[in-house]
């Protein structure tokens, strides 16, 4: 990787920091790579829980770099939709499937600006975090595009097909308050307190049954395209598989001897 995107795991946390903050983070086609690369390091990963993305400086990412993409508008018509198509499928799917397949929960710290892919990425977290003075657009809209990173699978599934056509096609700014109304972030907190409020969401995550939290994740990802009968299937097999874990019967016993269980995520 070049250092537009940089990935430390320590003490069993992955930390995924968007390093151009120069530029507040902004996607270039160079960051599209090396987001595609530390993904794909953490896919064959097994010394982590719990992956926590966040922006460098001040802004967690502002959306698409345009003068990056500004340098394609030389090209005929058919020759960008072929460059833009490449970019998508080639970067930014690869990413974000990727990180829908992890089984250790993904947690979005947000500050400053989330626009774009920005809020695209952070929609595909599990959980998201963000400053009270955080401040959102979907901005596709806004230069004639019409999303990416799952944007139009996310925003569906969080707010509704109305609501999400309105982000979507209006692009207007919304403050973190709404975010939070509309179920967009987990949690909003005082700026000064988003450091805090995500190292506890982790340290209770790091802790918990890492093959449970992977089921769960499958699970929910599944439930919008299955029957009942399907899904309640699903169900049925992941319950099985958990009770097949030691992390399950040491839950129970934890339960039963009336105390804080310890898992090994196994």
């Amino acid at each position: 990787m070049a250092g537009t995107v940089l990935l430390d795991v320590t003490g069993g946390v992955a930390t995924l920091t968007l390093n151009r903050p120069e530029a507040l983070n902004a996607l270039s086609v160079e960051m599209m790579q090396d987001l595609s690369v530390a993904t794909r390091e953490l896919s064959v990963r097994k010394d982590f829980a719990v992956v926590v993305i966040v922006g460098a400086g001040e802004h967690f990412m502002a959306g698409g770099d345009l003068k990056d993409f500004a340098r394609n508008l030389h090209l005929s018509t058919e020759a960008r939709r072929v460059t833009f198509r490449a970019m998508i499928e080639q970067y930014i799917n690869p990413t974000v499937e990727t990180l829908q397949g992890l089984d250790q929960p993904v947690i979005a710290k947000v500050r400053g600006a989330c626009a774009g892919f920005g809020l695209s990425l952070m929609l595909g977290c599990d959980l998201a975090v963000c400053a009270d003075t955080a401040v959102f657009t979907t901005a596709y809209a806004s230069i004639g595009l019409s999303g990416d990173g799952g944007a139009s699978y996310f925003l569906p599934r969080i707010v509704g097909r109305r609501k999400a056509a309105e982000l979507l096609l209006l692009a207007d700014r919304f403050d973190a308050a709404e975010a939070l109304r509309l179920g967009l972030v987990t949690r909003s907190v005082p700026a000064s307190e988003l450091d805090a409020e995500t190292a506890k969401l982790v340290a209770r995550l790091q802790v918990g049954p890492l093959q449970t939290y992977g089921e769960i994740k499958r699970l929910l990802a599944a439930s919008h395209d299955n029957q009942i009968e399907s899904q309640l299937q699903s169900e049925a097999e992941a319950f099985g598989r958990c009770g097949g874990t030691s992390d399950f019967a040491e839950g129970v016993t934890a339960f039963l001897e009336k105390r804080k269980p310890v898992f090994k995520g196994q």
